[in-house]
């Protein structure tokens, strides 16, 4: 235990890249996801076929080979990334894959009689998709939109392999300079125990906020 506190900054400071690996890549992730949801709903033939690939592609791959390609792989066609960079394009490409999923099904649950009644009041299918599809579909994504988040925070403990110093990394780290495992395992364990937790409680909290405004 003592070691672990004499390293608890050190392992903080990985927690906080974790944290900031994993919102970040969120972010972008959601945008990807949406724009690829839109082009299978809205696109045309081409957009459809190019989206449905990727989704195929990045779902039916392992997230460790996709992090391999993007750091290790990129290089041979001569675009060379930071470990960071790999990570957020990694992560993002994979998240985003499995949110389009979630995007398409949620924006597919949306009464169609709300499309007819916005075009009814001159609303073009873009405005109806911003204004009156859009809002409802993201009341309806949030919980399943929470569970992707979480389990993207605990899969950041696969960039270690190329040597981003998160949590896992800096767990690693520290058993090999002291040759000791346990301590360090289970101090993660709880700092990722803590992270999820609070994740859950603050997206728990949006979903009630949004039901209530609905």
């Amino acid at each position: 235990m003592k070691l672990v506190l004499d390293n608890l900054e050190y392992l903080l400071t990985g927690a906080f890249l974790t944290l900031q690996i994993t919102l970040i890549s969120m972010f972008f992730g959601i945008l990807i996801g949406l724009i690829t949801a839109i082009a299978r709903l809205k696109g045309n033939r081409v957009l459809r076929g190019m989206a449905k690939g990727y989704v195929s592609i990045i779902r039916g791959t392992p997230l460790m080979v996709q992090i391999f390609i993007v750091y290790f792989g990129l290089p041979d066609l001569g675009i060379q990334l930071s470990p960071m960079m790999s990570a957020y394009i990694s992560m993002s490409l994979n998240v985003g894959a499995y949110l389009s999923e979630t995007f398409r099904a949620t924006i597919l649950s949306v009464e169609h009689g709300q499309t007819e009644a916005a075009q009814s009041l001159g609303m073009t299918p873009w405005q109806t998709m911003r204004y009156v599809i859009l809002p409802q579909a993201a009341r309806i994504a949030i919980p399943p939109l929470g569970n992707t988040f979480i389990g993207m925070l605990k899969e950041t403990s696969l960039i270690s392999v190329v040597t981003v110093v998160e949590l896992f990394r800096a767990a690693q780290i520290l058993i090999a300079r002291y040759y000791v495992a346990m301590p360090f395992l289970i101090a993660i364990g709880i700092m990722y125990w803590i992270m999820s937790t609070g994740l859950s409680i603050i997206l728990n909290r949006v979903e009630k906020r949004l039901s209530k405004a609905y």
